[in-house]
């Protein structure tokens, strides 16, 4: 199982990378495990020294039953103090973003990908596609 977000490199530079371990509900790792999400326009905001995944869709659990999860609710991150930190001065500078990259299975937990982002301006992501349609042809 692994979650890609494919926007993120085409609409970001990534400048650094960390990985988190994420708190999920019983039926939310059910549903990753069978590859029901989708990290598109998801983002990382960091508020009272925690870390927390906004806007990441995970579709509801069909087997579950009453107890069932909200599909795009915060989910918390699980890093150590040191790397919030950091985390939170990276963001604070202008310009710069935290964006989920991926989402994975690493000895049965699931970690996320966070990737340290600046934005690209339009002609960046044309030269982009540009190189890409280059490999194309090369093949």
């Amino acid at each position: 199982m692994e979650i890609v977000n494919r926007k993120a490199k085409f609409d970001y530079y990534i400048e650094d990378e960390f990985e988190a371990g994420i708190v999920l509900n019983g039926t939310e790792i059910k549903s990753l495990r069978k590859g029901s999400a989708d990290l598109k326009d998801t983002y990382v905001r960091i508020k009272d020294n925690e870390a927390y995944i906004i806007n990441m869709y995970i579709a509801k659990y069909e087997e579950g039953n009453i107890f069932n999860h909200d599909e795009r609710r915060e989910r918390k991150l699980l890093l150590h103090k040191k790397e919030i930190l950091k985390l939170k001065e990276l963001s604070d500078r202008d310009g710069w973003t935290l964006i989920p990259i991926r989402a994975y299975l690493k000895k049965n937990l699931v970690k996320i990908s966070i990737g340290v982002c600046k934005g690209k301006k339009n002609y960046d992501k044309r030269e982009s596609i540009k190189e890409r349609d280059l490999k194309k042809l090369e093949r």
